[in-house]
């Protein structure tokens, strides 16, 4: 599924136009994007915890040549699934 199609279905559901339903994901895309990226977590119960996370330095090898390399400390973005969400995507399992 694209943006458009995720659109269409939001749009459907919601009752909504479709421009109305593309400005709001925009926007919470948006929000979401500068909020991890000053650092801050957003959790939505039952959804999931969207959050920055630091990635320490390390070595790593060039898979052409063999060769050791050290790998700069980043951050990135980091998604941890909620209940509600790991049960619908895995019905009749156990959830932590």
């Amino acid at each position: 599924m694209n943006k458009a199609d995720l659109v269409s279905k939001i749009a459907a559901q919601a009752n909504v136009t479709q421009k109305t339903a593309d400005a709001v994901l925009s926007a919470i895309l948006d929000v979401v994007m500068e909020e991890v990226s000053k650092g801050e977590k957003i959790s939505l119960v039952g959804f999931g915890t969207f959050e920055r996370r630091d990635r320490a330095a390390r070595e790593g090898r060039n898979p052409q040549t063999g060769q050791t390399m050290k790998i700069e400390a980043t951050q990135v973005p980091a998604f941890t699934p909620g209940k509600g969400f790991k049960a619908a995507v895995a019905p009749g399992e156990e959830v932590e």
